[in-house]
């Protein structure tokens, strides 16, 4: 016996008139963008943007999150760290707030948009991929250091190829993270000899990992979460690259 199954009308009806919404709150913030004269104050469209994200989508929602973050227009505010400074990017910082209040309403339409399209599938395990995926915009390379390396030596490399992190391996696995942040606390704060002591002894342990095809938004929460501001991005259990801080601001930014 076949047998249909007719999606409720109201409900479709209601995730179109949300994705029009949220379609209509970037037109209105391409207008601060100097695509057009706004009608009203920023002041004001963050809170009805804020009030909107909230009903659209849940006052838990990790988008909600990052729009309060990206009013703030600071890598920083994306994973409530102040240890770490996020690398520039040369754009006036509130152009740079604004830009990355768009990509954050994109990423809201982009939710509700795979929200309407997975009615009629009922998927029943599996999760939804929405937005840009953390392996594009991952930094490929990934440079690596022996746990046995004295923290001059990864000092130097970092500064050699312009890393904030390096990963640290025993020499067949990947072990943990070390970052430059954590490197001159060790050295500075508690008077350690960086031409003697192994990168080992402050190494951040195990490797935070996360998987390449997840959105960008995953990343956020799981930095948030651990407490770091680098991720090593995973594809099939190896680990293929490296997202961190400065990435997402890129990303939020509107830089490539």
């Amino acid at each position: 016996m076949v047998t249909t199954r007719t999606i409720p009308k109201s409900t479709r009806i209601s995730l179109d008139r949300s994705i029009e919404r949220m379609r209509n709150q970037l037109a209105e913030l391409a207008q601060f963008l100097g695509k057009g004269k706004p009608a009203r104050s920023l002041e004001e469209f963050d809170l009805e943007t804020e009030r909107l994200i909230g009903d659209l989508l849940g006052q838990t929602s990790d988008l909600l999150h990052a729009y309060e973050y990206a009013e703030l227009g600071e890598a920083g505010g994306l994973v409530n760290m102040t240890d770490e400074a996020p690398e520039g990017t040369g754009m006036d910082s509130h152009r740079q707030s604004l830009l990355q209040r768009y990509r954050v309403l994109e990423s809201c339409v982009s939710e509700l948009e795979a929200r309407r399209a997975a009615e009629p599938k009922q998927k029943k395990v599996g999760r939804t991929l929405i937005g840009p995926q953390i392996a594009e915009h991952m930094s490929p390379e990934v440079r690596s250091l022996s746990e046995e390396a004295t923290l001059r030596e990864a000092g130097q490399l970092m500064q050699k190829w312009k890393l904030g992190s390096l990963l640290l391996t025993d020499n067949q696995s990947y072990v943990g993270f070390i970052t430059d942040s954590a490197l001159a606390r060790e050295v500075v704060a508690n008077g350690m000899n960086p031409n003697t002591t192994p990168v080992k002894t402050c190494m951040r342990k195990p490797v935070v990992a996360i998987e390449g095809d997840r959105p960008i938004i995953d990343a956020v929460r799981m930095m948030k979460d651990q407490a770091t501001r680098h991720l090593a991005v995973t594809q099939d259990g190896q680990i293929i690259g490296v997202i961190s801080v400065s990435n997402i601001l890129r990303y939020y930014s509107g830089v490539v």
